[in-house]
């Protein structure tokens, strides 16, 4: 089981490296299969501080911080709804519905791709509030902010590099609301695993630089799509399995 829980870890920080997000569409299914709902969400919020922290030395220059203000200050509000729909709606149908509205609205994003939005600081609120509450309800904050990044045609540089403190920011948000308010645990993970799970976060973090220096942005713009499509995918096939 450690075995692949490092190989999702693996899979996961590359392609947060290259594309700006991935850890958690990545890895989050596969770790909360292995470790339960629980400890793998929380392992996955714990992957993603470490990978971010790691990645923004690389990226600092490219950070677009206004976007970031903005964005990171609504996901935070859009929790709060988040945290409250989870306790009302039952878990199962609620991962289906928004796995379902999230793979419409990708489709939509990409067939209206050569039609422009407008950037403005409304558009980033909702934006940033609708990625708050999937991150709270379904542990998914990233495809909200991509829909986004392509309507709005945000570089793809500028994007992967802002999404790093971005996510630092709702992980920590999420981590500290599942620990403290949440009564959540830390997994009971040896010391040698939690270790391994650090030198994953790192080789793939090694790999992901690499292959970003020879990916095209058109290329690794139409992987964060793919990305987001198996996250929605996962968030449905994880809701049916819990009925």
């Amino acid at each position: 089981m450690t075995i692949l829980v490092l190989v999702a870890v693996f899979v996961g920080a590359s392609m947060q490296r290259i594309t700006g997000m991935g850890l958690a569409l990545v890895a989050a299914p596969f770790l909360v299969l292995l470790l339960g709902p629980i400890d793998g969400i929380v392992l996955v919020n714990a992957c993603a501080i470490l990978t971010a922290g790691l990645i923004l030395p690389r990226v600092i220059r490219h950070i677009s911080w206004r976007r970031y203000a903005v964005l990171a200050s609504f996901a935070l509000l859009g929790i709060v709804p988040g945290a409250v729909v989870v306790q009302q709606v039952p878990g199962a149908w609620l991962q289906i519905s928004i796995g379902l509205l999230l793979a419409t609205a990708l489709t939509v994003s990409v067939t209206l791709r050569r039609a422009s939005l407008r950037d403005s600081p409304g558009v980033r609120a909702v934006a940033g509030a609708a990625s708050g509450f999937m991150n709270a309800t379904a542990g998914l904050g990233g495809p909200a902010v991509s829909m986004y990044a392509m309507a709005t045609h945000w570089s793809q540089r500028g994007f992967a590099a802002t999404m790093q403190p971005y996510f630092i920011t709702i992980s920590g948000a999420s981590l500290v609301a599942k620990l403290v308010f949440g009564g959540a645990e830390p997994p009971q993970l040896t010391l040698l695993t939690w270790l391994l799970i650090a030198a994953a976060c790192t080789a793939g973090l090694l790999l992901g630089e690499l292959l970003a220096r020879v990916i095209e942005p058109n290329i690794a713009r139409r992987m964060l799509v793919v990305i987001a499509y198996v996250g929605a995918a996962g968030t449905i096939v994880r809701g049916f399995s819990q009925l």
